[in-house]
């Protein structure tokens, strides 16, 4: 009661507050930014814990909708791509440029270089209550998360394992991130440094990190390492089963293809796959996989199935907030944000009913991870690493860009063509205040 008296105290001039008590420890905040309201909501399970008014990215400089992760924090930040201009309590979201941080400027409507900006007090407040793996979900209209009280997801057992690495690395589909680090946009004239720090933060639970799960189809690269092992296993020689193709995978292929008189056009042909997966007396190739982040790093990538692939599953977030591991309990919140996959995309992942996964019903989450299918001993492995504050995100898209050494598993939503016109009409305003030239920077940089 006296961390939520405190909390209450600084937010009072530029936040609601409600609620009765926050997290004991920040791995069960979870923070909620629409763009529609340009608000903020801080949410300790299915409470709102705070509120405050914010500024996004405004037109030609829009932050991007999805579930992201607070990667770094600094006090103090200054952007070497708008003139030094000053970010205190800043909060970092991706590598490429996104941030929470304080801002002299937070007006109603959108007016950011990308960034959520934050009214000082409120800014300072909500970086000392916060910590690195915070989930920080922004939507483009207002969403509400849900308790699932009854929920079949996982729970808490132990002993936990020594360890749970797996012999395949993760990595993302399509990486194309840059390994430099991008500076957070920012439009805001430079003001003083900031010259006091919030209290020191409560002691870190010895409790180990939470785990981040991400859900998802299969890439090419899970598909790619599964017959490189297969071939391997067959006496072909496709090299190290990493998921990346060369010439020794190549090579593999064609005399998998010669041995069986298959066609020799093509790479990974649905009568290749076929011939490949009844041979080595494997069943058909699954649809899904499953993939575990712990403390930023991957530790576990596994195929699991999807029942009615055919159906998208939506995008869907999952956190675990009234954790018991000595009950073997867990109540889960369940977050649904509407995305909108583009036409190719549905096509390459053989979606032909693309309606669930636009449903942002209180049931769709559960629907969603009741089609996956998990395999006890899956599900022994994960409930005994499994910590309080530990996530689920199941999506179709796979692993975002934005994914990679670092970072939890970042999602990007996209809306539909609707809302996106509605909302270059609503980012407008009426009247804005000038702004402090800065020096020009890419289009884009640090957006989706």
């Amino acid at each position: 009661m006296s961390r939520l008296a405190a909390f209450g105290l600084a937010l009072m001039s530029t936040c609601v507050l409600a609620g009765t008590a926050l997290a004991e420890n920040a791995r069960t905040l979870q923070i909620i930014v629409s763009k529609d309201k340009q608000s903020l909501s801080v949410y300790d399970g299915d409470t709102v814990v705070a509120t405050s008014k914010v500024s996004t990215g405004k037109e030609g400089h829009d932050t991007p909708a999805g579930i992201f992760s607070i990667l770094d924090k600094k006090k103090y930040h200054e952007s070497n791509i708008y003139s030094n201009a000053p970010m205190p309590w800043m909060q970092r979201l991706t590598w490429s440029g996104i941030a929470l941080h304080e801002s002299s400027s937070v007006p109603n409507y959108p007016a950011s270089h990308g960034c959520v900006r934050l009214p000082a007090k409120f800014a300072q407040s909500l970086y000392g209550q916060t910590e690195r793996g915070v989930h920080v979900v922004i939507t483009d209209g207002q969403v509400t998360p849900v308790m699932l009280h009854d929920a079949k997801l996982f729970a808490p057992k132990k002993p936990v394992p020594a360890n749970l690495m797996s012999d395949v690395p993760l990595r993302a589909d399509n990486f194309a991130r840059t390994t430099k680090q991008l500076e957070v946009a920012m439009n805001m004239a430079p003001s003083s440094p900031l010259l006091t720090t919030p209290k020191k933060a409560e002691a870190e639970t010895q409790e180990a990190a939470p785990l981040r799960i991400l859900i998802t189809r299969r890439g090419e690269r899970e598909q790619v390492a599964d017959v490189q092992s297969m071939l391997n296993d067959l006496g072909f020689d496709a090299g190290s089963h990493d998921g990346f193709v060369g010439p020794m995978t190549r090579s593999a292929v064609e005399g998998f293809k010669r041995w069986k008189g298959l066609e020799a056009r093509g790479f990974l042909t649905n009568e290749f796959l076929k011939a490949l997966y009844e041979t080595s007396g494997k069943p058909k190739a699954p649809t899904g996989q499953l993939m575990i982040r712990q403390g930023f790093k991957p530790i576990l990538s596994v195929p699991v199935g999807i029942r009615n692939p055919e159906t998208a599953l939506g995008t869907h977030l999952f956190t675990a907030t009234a954790f018991d591991r000595a009950e073997g309990t867990a109540g889960w919140q369940a977050l649904t944000l509407p995305n909108r996959l583009p036409e190719a995309m549905m096509k390459r992942l053989g979606i032909t009913n693309s309606d669930a996964g636009f449903t942002t019903t209180e049931t769709a989450a559960q629907q969603a991870f009741d089609r996956i299918e998990i395999s006890s001993d899956l599900r022994d492995r994960i409930e005994t690493m499994l910590t309080s504050g530990s996530s689920i995100t199941i999506n179709d898209q796979g692993i975002g860009q934005d994914t990679g050494d670092g970072t939890d598993f970042i999602t990007i939503t996209r809306s539909s063509p609707e809302r996106i016109e509605a909302q270059t009409v609503s980012s407008k305003p009426r009247t804005e205040k000038p702004v402090r030239k800065v020096r020009a920077v890419p289009l884009g940089v640090g957006l989706y």
